[in-house]
């Protein structure tokens, strides 16, 4: 495993992540049970994982108590944790300042911690986001002072909005929506390493287009039948013209992972894992970092065959 820095006052961060959504009872994908969940963090500590990324209403709460269940007992200065703000363990949302104290001690609560790593914004409405005009960040200061959180910031899917961010507020993490289907996010990259920004890559295999197993006649019935079926027409035409840019000693996973990871500005990339083996081939995407040449080629086939398209999530 690979580490790279993640903020001021953490260690370092595994370059492959746990995203914990999938750690949640009723996921609404394919939802691990409890014991299946414990193994899979435990087997991610094994791989050298050491960056958990989580929300309150991953699951509605269980993802948090789960992935707390897992920790107990582990070097809490080895682990770096992330949660979330925004989207409550009932299902509902509540950006309101004076909410985030109550949503971060339910979730140091659920997670068994005296503290985060870093709290973020859940994919906030952009009238939160700019430093000047709210005083989320007063409170998101003091709970710094306090101990509680080491860093905060937000999980956004733009350059602007990320521009905006950085710009007018103290933060120094980003979740951004970043992979080679959705690479506008990359255009704020230089700002977060002047800023020292750290960067988490989220959705880096674009909901499971990007393991190149999906194709035009695929169907989903979970989260992902929000795709209509031209939806699913377009992305499988641009899964096909991304297969053939890759040699045969690459898979189309694995080399998705790699290119987020090409990126100074990235700190951590964080995959969905449905099972162990899954987990596995995250990993080894480390082991197997694109060109240059190749990460140019996914660069133009964004601003000249998708960027356009403004694919929905």
């Amino acid at each position: 495993m690979k580490y790279n820095k993640y903020i001021k006052d953490s260690p370092a961060v595994s370059e492959i992540g746990l995203g914990a959504w999938q750690l949640g009872a009723e996921s609404g994908w394919r939802s691990l049970s409890e014991k299946e969940a414990i193994k899979m963090v435990h087997a991610s500590i094994e791989l050298g994982v050491n960056f958990f990324d989580t929300a309150p209403n991953y699951g509605f709460g269980t993802s948090e108590l789960r992935l707390g269940k897992a920790l107990s007992g582990i070097d809490r200065d080895t682990i770096v944790v992330n949660t979330k703000f925004g989207h409550t363990d009932s299902g509902d949302t509540n950006y309101h300042s004076d909410y985030i104290r109550e949503s971060l001690e339910g979730s140091l609560r659920r997670l068994g911690l005296d503290y985060v790593d870093s709290l973020i914004f859940h994919n906030p409405p952009p009238e939160y986001l700019d430093g000047n005009k709210n005083d989320h960040y007063e409170i998101l200061e003091e709970l710094k002072e306090e101990g509680k959180i080491k860093a905060y910031g937000a999980s956004l899917d733009t350059h602007d909005q990320m521009k905006l961010f950085m710009e007018t507020t103290n933060c120094e993490v980003i979740e951004a929506f970043f992979n080679v289907l959705h690479q506008d996010t990359a255009r704020a990259f230089d700002l977060a390493l002047e800023k020292k920004v750290g960067i988490i890559a989220k959705i880096p295999l674009d909901s499971g287009w990007l393991s190149g197993k999906y194709d035009a006649d695929s169907a989903f019935n979970d989260i992902r039948k929000r795709w209509s079926k031209n939806d699913i027409k377009v992305r499988a035409s641009l899964i096909e013209s991304l297969k053939k840019m890759i040699d045969e000693e690459h898979n189309l996973s694995q080399t998705a992972i790699s290119f987020c990871l090409a990126y100074d500005a990235v700190s951590t990339v964080i995959p969905g894992n449905a099972s162990i083996k899954q987990l596995e081939n995250n990993i080894d995407s480390i082991t197997k970092p694109i060109s240059r040449e190749l990460a140019e080629k996914f660069e133009n086939f964004y601003q000249h065959e998708v960027k356009e398209l403004n694919l929905p999530w």
